[in-house]
């Protein structure tokens, strides 16, 4: 007779590309459709399985309306660590309950209850069946340390000319602390490749959690790429295609300092040295020295799904 620990779970899961304007761009995400039953440490495992830079869990209730008015349960992690709020996540996996959820399938808004606090995002009618357009407004941002050009070069492995002498390097969270470093050039941007070890003893040390670098694109907005800068994000697992909690931050970052005007829309572009070309829509406002309605918006597409199977 077979023991309960010899019972097989299955558990359902979706991939989705998010920030991507097809299939097969932008940065894919794992959702696990119904994660109750999963302990912290299996989500963790299960993450490291995926091997994306993140992996959702939504964790539904036995009352699919009360989600409506509460949000819906969901926790975030990377192949290392669950994360408290993350860009691509909130978006793809809100996506996912546009498509599929009971109560909320087509809606306007939804909102996603994190570990750093309620996310709503808000969506376009969808015209096409694999694809939507959702914008998340992420929480007031909390400027940081500020860094010295010095150390960044040293700790990035770059030369001090590749920094752009004429702004600060910061850190900035709207959730997740970023460390912002803006570049002289895309051709420095380009050239990126930073040395983890030193990177992370850094970060381990100060008040960021992730390297953030950016560089405006001189020809972008006027016809070239569309994007009015390009980013790009290396960290522990390699590179992030789009960072949306670090888009957050860095057009707070861009209108506090007087760089982007207030309530200006402009258009970031990520991943595309990596071949996962993503396209990310910002726009911060600042009223009284005060960056508030932080929007960081983008495409979510479906790619793929199936199921895991656990004993």
């Amino acid at each position: 007779m077979n023991s309960d620990r010899n019972v097989e779970r299955s558990f359902e899961y979706a991939v989705v590309d998010v920030f991507a304007e097809r299939a097969l761009e932008g940065n894919p995400l794992a959702v696990f459709t119904d994660a109750r039953g999963l302990s912290t440490d299996e989500m963790q495992a299960l993450a490291r399985e995926t091997n994306l830079a993140e992996t959702t869990f939504v964790l539904p209730e036995d009352d699919p309306a009360s989600e409506v008015e509460h949000g819906v349960r969901v926790r975030i992690f990377t192949v290392a660590e669950e994360l408290p709020f993350a860009g691509h996540p909130t978006l793809g996996t809100a996506a996912w309950l546009y498509w599929h959820h009971p109560a909320l399938r087509g809606a306007e808004s939804i909102t996603l209850r994190e570990n750093a606090g309620p996310i709503t995002v808000r969506f376009e009618p969808a015209t096409a069946a694999r694809s939507v357009f959702g914008t998340m407004q992420q929480q007031d941002p909390v400027f940081g340390a500020r860094h010295a050009p010095e150390e960044i070069a040293r700790v990035l492995g770059m030369p001090l000319a590749d920094l752009d002498a004429t702004k600060p390097i910061e850190t900035v969270s709207t959730g997740v602390p970023f460390c912002i470093v803006p570049l002289c050039s895309m051709e420095a941007l380009g050239r990126l490749a930073i040395p983890q070890a030193a990177a992370q003893a850094y970060l381990a040390r100060s008040d960021a959690k992730f390297f953030f670098c950016m560089a405006r694109d001189p020809n972008g907005a006027a016809g070239g790429s569309g994007a009015d800068f390009h980013n790009r994000m290396q960290f522990y697992h390699g590179e992030d295609p789009a960072t949306g909690a670090a888009s957050g931050c860095a057009i707070a970052y861009l209108v506090r300092h007087g760089f982007v005007e207030s309530g200006r829309p402009i258009v970031f572009a990520q991943g595309v040295e990596m071949g996962r070309p993503s396209r990310i829509y910002v726009r911060a406002t600042l009223t009284d020295e005060k960056i508030h309605d932080v929007f960081v918006g983008g495409s979510t597409t479906k790619v793929a799904s199936g199921q895991f199977f656990l004993p």
